[in-house]
């Protein structure tokens, strides 16, 4: 028998946003209403859903929790009513962003002897910054901590992914955080980090098979957030139909993050298919307002055939970034792969924020402007590539 939550994207569990400092009131609320018992912390590792009934989120303000459709009720109509509950919304999965791979004319050849393309289209390559200092957290499917070249670099790690530790199964994580903060000189072939001697958070939101839920995204941000994460890359999401609204919960998260000096940086997605005249929404959670949504950009500066674009007054594409044929590391043993996506092109912009950050002192919303500010404009329509593409200090 098909589950009806399955089928439609959910995982059956809802997120409860509560009103800026609300975060006691609303979880005595939730019981008092709805008979839900919640853990509250903004640190949990090593389960993605702990807790009796639900966890809360200090730091953001949010509560995942299940509910029968009694407590349900009492929740939506709590939403209607003056007090500590702001917003109610079914979870979703969600599930690291990939392109498959499609023939395409060659574009023009570049030297990668020393530095992939993707640091010399965003100046990384050239700029005296290096992300010291820094702290990345890139959230996905894990981290080969052992990759031979990361050794004797910072490296934080957590799973937020029930029976999973943080090693990387799946190789999309280590991919995008070797593009975030990888070596410049890995001692054989082309040096492919941005912010390289940035400290690595690598949080494991996405299972070994590339598909999470909200619930464990807003663990690892919140875990991020608590560490004092400059920069959160997430190369991860769900596709939207034109005219969904954005996560309420995932805008007031955003938000909040960036006013404690966080900026989150995500994939627009890979639902668009270019060549047919098909252009795809921005998909969640980057087509929040708050949340920096990044699409691709291929060698020859034309646009990644399956790059979403800005379709409806809800989602925008803020900036593009390299992310086709984006060489960088892979788990043991292979140790390096190229592929391609959005997901290619958020470690490049989320690298390029940790140097700007490390330049300038910029934090939170002042990280994103600077971001904006300095990017190469293009001559393709804004809606699909927002300011540009990004360049180092």
């Amino acid at each position: 028998m098909t589950n009806p939550d399955e089928e439609n994207g959910t995982t059956g569990r809802f997120l409860v946003l509560l009103e800026d400092g609300a975060v006691e009131a609303g979880t005595r609320e939730l019981d008092r209403i709805a008979g839900l018992r919640t853990a509250s912390t903004a640190e949990a590792a090593g389960a993605e859903f702990p807790g009796p009934d639900g966890l809360v989120f200090d730091r953001l303000g949010v509560a995942v929790v299940s509910a029968d459709p009694d407590q349900l009720a009492a929740l939506t109509s709590a939403v209607d009513a003056p007090g500590p509950i702001a917003a109610l919304e079914a979870e979703r999965r969600v599930f690291a962003i990939s392109a498959a791979a499609e023939e395409a004319a060659p574009g023009p050849q570049v030297d990668e002897s020393v530095f992939t393309w993707g640091l010399q289209a965003v100046g990384a390559n050239k700029s005296a910054a290096t992300g010291a200092g820094v702290r990345v957290a890139v959230l996905d499917t894990g981290f080969d901590a052992e990759h031979p070249e990361f050794a004797g670099r910072a490296i934080t790690t957590a799973s937020f992914i029930d029976g999973e530790t943080v090693a990387d199964g799946h190789g999309h994580g280590t991919h995008c955080i070797g593009t975030a903060t990888g070596p410049r000189a890995p001692g054989g072939g082309a040096g492919y980090g941005v912010a390289y001697e940035a400290e690595i958070f690598a949080g494991k939101v996405l299972s070994n098979a590339g598909s999470g839920s909200d619930g464990g995204i807003l663990a690892g941000i919140a875990w991020a957030v608590s560490n004092n994460c400059q920069v959160v890359s997430m190369s991860l999401g769900a596709a939207v139909r034109p005219g969904t609204p954005y996560s309420q919960t995932y805008e007031r998260v955003a938000s909040r993050a960036l006013a404690q000096g966080t900026l989150i940086v995500a994939a627009a997605g890979n639902e668009s298919r270019r060549q047919e005249g098909r252009i795809n929404p921005v998909g969640h959670p980057a087509n929040c307002p708050s949340v920096l949504a990044v699409g691709a950009i291929d060698v020859a500066t034309a646009l990644g055939w399956f790059s979403c674009g800005t379709v409806d007054l809800i989602g925008a594409v803020d900036v593009v970034a390299p992310g086709v044929d984006v060489y960088s590391s892979w788990p043991r043993p292979k140790n390096h792969n190229r592929i391609s996506g959005t997901s290619m092109a958020t470690p490049h912009v989320a690298g390029v924020a940790a140097l700007i950050a490390q330049a300038t002192g910029a934090r939170g919303w002042e990280l994103w402007a600077r971001l904006h500010q300095a990017a190469r404009r293009l001559p393709l329509p804004s809606v699909d590539v927002g300011a540009g593409v990004v360049q180092a200090p």
